[in-house]
């Protein structure tokens, strides 16, 4: 069992979890519930599992056993540290995070460009997700979303569907919509969702301003009655849900 923070072995996983955003290459599965939810998402394989991490006192959770790795006893104010929260979990899971995905883009694509707000972006994709949307491309300015805390607080939505970070958005021959309520806006009943969809959601407080948005973009607004502007994540769970209403979705 480790306890002192000067432990060479604690202060490597401190090491490895401390990058963020693009450079980030491990972080921290924080509780039994998340651990689990990643163990049966549909896009697991998107973090190598390296390390068990089991608080003092805890008995061993049956994946521990299961995923046959190395594993780390915390006493409980180390534990404190590395979930930054007041409760520390039971067990937590470090991992390394594999490469961004390569290739074609799939039919529908989620794009959030500069969503700050870790709980929103996890929002997005949950949403996404759940309406058929088959991958997200992450525009500059985007919180972390293998940040741990981000992981924790959106219950894994990073593993519902491939991530892949962009610097720019390129044309290819799908159409190309933006959530935007500005004047001009075309409204969504009558926005085109019926074939290949780029769908962009804007950052909270400025929307696209300064963006380099494609070419023949074309900007979506959602009618709303009494309020000025609906939260980023919010609309886009509108939009993805008429997206698959359009399609047919069933359940």
């Amino acid at each position: 069992m480790i306890t002192s923070r000067a432990n060479p072995r604690y202060r490597d996983l401190r090491d490895r979890i401390s990058q963020g955003g693009a450079r980030r290459s491990h972080t921290l599965l924080l509780g039994a519930k998340l651990i689990e939810a990643w163990a049966a998402a549909p896009h697991a394989s998107r973090l190598e599992p390296e390390l068990w991490l089991r608080l003092e006192g805890a008995a061993p959770h049956p994946l521990e056993a299961g995923l046959g790795l190395p594993a780390l006893v915390l006493g409980e104010t180390l534990m404190r540290d590395l979930a930054d929260a007041g409760s520390p979990p039971d067990q937590a899971l470090l991992a390394r995070l594999r490469p961004d995905p390569e290739g074609p883009l799939p039919d529908r694509v989620i794009v959030p460009w500069g969503i700050q707000d870790p709980g929103n972006l996890g929002a997005i994709l949950r949403s996404a997700a759940a309406f058929g949307f088959g991958e997200a491309l992450l525009g500059p300015g985007c919180a972390d979303p293998f940040a741990p805390r981000a992981l924790r607080g959106s219950m894994g939505a990073a593993f519902l569907m491939p991530l892949r970070r962009v610097p720019r958005l390129e044309p290819d021959g799908a159409a190309w919509l933006a959530l935007d309520g500005g004047e001009g806006a075309l409204p969504l009943a009558e926005a085109p969702l019926e074939g290949p969809l780029r769908l962009l959601v804007g950052n909270e407080g400025h929307g696209f301003r300064g963006a380099d948005l494609p070419p023949g973009l074309i900007r979506v607004a959602i009618p709303t009655r009494g309020v000025e502007s609906l939260n980023a994540a919010v609309a886009a769970g509108i939009a993805c849900h008429e997206t698959a209403r359009r399609r047919g979705f069933r359940p």
